[in-house]
């Protein structure tokens, strides 16, 4: 008889990574704990139980009998995120800990270590957050990814959304920033195969997809694809803050959460280093695809 898999908490379950993962792990047979503020209201795969970062009491109860956890977890949508992010970030590593958890698996941002000092704030919070995962010495994996193609991710939304409310764009120079786009269900694939894996223990791995495109291409190609006409009007002087606004005006993604992407869209977010496709052997889809596959979704939500 074959052992049973080791139990697992995704703290942000019912996010946009966070309910396709707990999917995933359900069906490769993980007995999984489905952390959530409203544990009544939710309808996903995996058990659900009570768990809020920001309320340190509550994550001892969610991650008992637990061996790993994912941590799924942003405040991007408050002007105070990176001090709310980096105590809930510490709450849940000296929780984790405490535990006696073996793995806890962080899903983090790209963006070069020797370029810290010039990050966006949402970047940086994203470096410190890897490191307070640690606090209570349990081996934190983090996987870094840029864009997530996915129906549902901010950074996709307002990358769709552009493409179909604007019959031209007037943009800032981030369009030209070059970054390296994956799809979701590829980010899903990498964080089921670190799970409990010896080789991504205490390991930080850069993910992408097979393509390394400036913003202004990738909207461009959803806008072939969708048959659309899509003239850019680079304007060098529209401000992150301008821009955001913009933002505001023409989707409907939180304006604060909008604000701070923004600020990170000026940063190259490339992958250098890719050692995970020696631990996760697999050969991620293309941009073209994984747009198509978002945009089908979004017409047919799962």
């Amino acid at each position: 008889m074959a052992a049973e898999k080791p139990s697992v908490l995704v703290a942000g379950a019912s996010g946009f990574v966070g309910r396709r993962l707990t999917a995933a792990l359900v069906e490769a047979g993980h007995p999984v704990r489905a952390m959530t503020r409203r544990p009544e209201r939710y309808e996903g795969p995996g058990e659900p139980v009570r768990g809020d970062v920001l309320d340190p009491s509550s994550l001892a109860t969610a991650l008992e009998g637990c061996t790993a956890a994912y941590y799924l977890v942003h405040s991007l949508d408050s002007p105070d995120f990176e001090r709310m992010d980096a105590d809930a970030a510490t709450a849940f590593g000296e929780a984790a800990g405490d535990a006696g958890l073996e793995q806890i698996v962080y899903l983090g941002g790209l963006g070069r270590d020797r370029d810290f000092e010039h990050l966006s704030a949402h970047l940086r919070s994203r470096r410190e957050v890897e490191g307070l995962l640690g606090a209570g010495g349990v081996p934190v994996t983090v996987l870094r990814a840029g864009i997530v193609v996915g129906s549902g991710g901010i950074s996709w939304e307002i990358t769709r959304q552009l493409v179909q409310h604007l019959p031209a764009m007037v943009t800032p120079r981030w369009v030209n920033t070059r970054t390296q786009p994956i799809a979701v269900d590829d980010v899903v694939r990498y964080l089921v195969g670190v799970l409990g894996n010896a080789d991504a223990l205490g390991e930080v791995f850069e993910v992408g997809g097979p393509e390394v495109l400036r913003y202004a291409d990738m909207l461009k190609r959803v806008a072939r694809i969708e048959g659309r006409p899509l003239p850019i009007v680079p304007v060098p002087l529209l401000s992150p803050s301008l821009s955001s606004r913009w933002l505001a005006l023409v989707t409907d993604v939180d304006s604060e959460a909008g604000r701070n992407l923004v600020e990170s869209m000026s940063t190259e977010v490339v992958v250098e280093d890719d050692s995970i496709r020696r631990v996760v052997p697999f050969d991620p889809m293309g941009y073209d695809d994984a747009v198509r596959a978002a945009l089908a979704e979004h017409r047919s939500p799962r």
